[in-house]
């Protein structure tokens, strides 16, 4: 194996983050560039693939269960010294995602448009989200594979391999993109389909590339009998942090998937501007994404070694870059304003929607930047539980019943959702922060957590 104990100590958050915020900007970039593109091609297709891919982000979210865990672990595990059981929960990782790949990808094809039709979309909007969801779908085994590796190769600090292997498969979207949607090099324009199917060749891309890389960097290989039979203390282990490490992610997912039913209940126009504004909005906290997760490996091998004053002052220090970054980055998109929303579109009544919103997500992203810090991080310290509960009640007690109250009942529109939004991200940030200073490794004994000590 090619990394030892002294090594993975010496990383600093930076060593860690800056192939993570790359990646990450590649990846968001990618779905900028993606909402900008058919844009052009129809406002119709912008907004009935936004809402295609906030569905298949649920599913996608189920992945997360074993490859969330699976970096917590071996994150602990590398922290101990303990490597022989780091590789162990990474082949398992593996074999548990390709299972669930192949589950979710059933059911997204048989039920994905029954599932979509909940939007309350209409016309080509629908058939525009119906193409989409189909022909993805059917990859998201691919999606599960890639996300279970990239959590490999993470976990044992190899960031910059998992870097390269975004900025490939961004160069071959882009390129598909522009023939789909621009009908480059004369070849004919496919829209949709040709989108979605370039997402379908690039997802396994990742997957052979990611093999290769984990193959090199870490010597760690698979066999059939890793998918056929994942040790079932794994699973007990990777499901018992995964799952309510992953409740948090779908319950925000869910709730999202209700404001976007109230959201287009306002009309095609206030749709098409929560789509712009939330893809604008990912500049804004993709930095905080970035060190949050550099912060969550560090933690764990913190906590893993038993370093907990460490990973005490790691999670502060890292909230308060990330709430000013975010602040900053926010203040700058709402200055800006009119230009950015015209590169998305020239419906001037989807413009007029979108800019006061701006302005609104100044007020939401410092909030955001404290929960997917401090959440982040408390799921590496072992404690699971906290960011499920306050989110399920923040989420829907707050998120979704304000969304209506402002939205519609007091007539505020897409306005009243992004406060109501910003009220939520505010409240359960305060939260995690007072729980984070709790030091909740100090009541919680994360190295055995299936005998009932977390």
């Amino acid at each position: 194996m090619n990394v030892s104990t002294n090594k993975l100590q010496e990383q600093s958050l930076f060593h860690i983050s800056w192939p993570l915020f790359i990646e990450l900007a590649l990846h968001m970039g990618m779905g900028v560039v993606a909402t900008l593109m058919l844009s052009h091609y129809s406002d119709g297709a912008a907004a009935g693939v936004g809402v295609a891919n906030q569905l298949l982000g649920i599913f996608i979210l189920v992945f997360n269960v074993t490859s969330i865990a699976a970096m917590i672990l071996i994150g602990q595990r590398l922290g101990a010294g303990e490597f022989s059981q780091a590789r162990q929960f990474a082949r398992s990782a593996v074999g548990l995602n390709v299972w669930f790949g192949v589950i979710v990808a059933f059911l997204v094809v048989v039920f994905g448009g029954f599932l979509l039709q909940l939007f309350d979309i209409q016309g080509e909007v629908l058939d525009y989200g119906l193409t989409f969801i189909r022909i993805c779908g059917a990859s998201l085994f691919l999606e599960s594979l890639s996300l279970a590796l990239s959590a490999i190769l993470r976990s044992h600090g190899f960031t910059k391999e998992s870097m390269m292997v975004s900025i490939l498969m961004n160069v071959l979207s882009v390129f598909g993109y522009a023939i789909s949607i621009f009908g480059v090099f004369g070849l004919p324009i496919s829209g949709v389909v040709g989108v979605s199917w370039t997402i379908v060749i690039a997802r396994a891309f990742a997957v052979f590339v990611l093999l290769y890389l984990v193959y090199r960097r870490i010597a760690l290989t698979f066999k059939v009998s890793d998918i056929v039979k994942v040790n079932k203390q794994d699973i007990r282990e990777m499901l018992f942090i995964g799952i309510p490490s992953a409740g948090e992610n779908l319950s925000y997912q869910f709730s999202q998937l209700v404001i976007t039913a109230i959201v287009a209940s306002m009309g095609d126009a206030s749709l098409a501007a929560r789509v712009y504004i939330t893809n604008i909005s990912m500049v804004c906290y993709l930095f905080t994404l970035a060190i949050a997760e550099g912060t969550q490996l560090l933690i764990a091998r913190y906590i893993g070694g038993k370093q907990y004053e460490h990973a005490l002052k790691r999670g502060v220090k890292t909230l308060k870059i990330a709430m000013v970054a975010s602040s900053v980055a926010a203040l700058a998109m709402a200055l800006v304003g009119s230009p950015i929303l015209k590169l998305f579109t020239s419906d001037y009544q989807i413009i007029a929607i979108g800019l006061p919103i701006l302005w609104a997500v100044v007020f939401t992203e410092p909030g955001r930047a404290m929960n997917i810090v401090l959440m982040s991080s408390l799921k590496s310290a072992g404690d699971v539980r906290f960011p499920v509960f306050i989110g399920i009640v923040s989420m829907w007690g707050i998120a979704v019943v304000l969304s209506y109250a402002l939205g519609i009942h007091l007539g505020l529109g897409l306005l009243g959702v992004w406060i109501a939004q910003g009220i939520d991200e505010w409240f359960r940030g305060s939260f995690a922060f007072r729980r984070w200073l709790s030091k909740p490794w100090e009541r919680i004994r994360v190295k055995n957590p299936i005998k009932g000590h977390i």
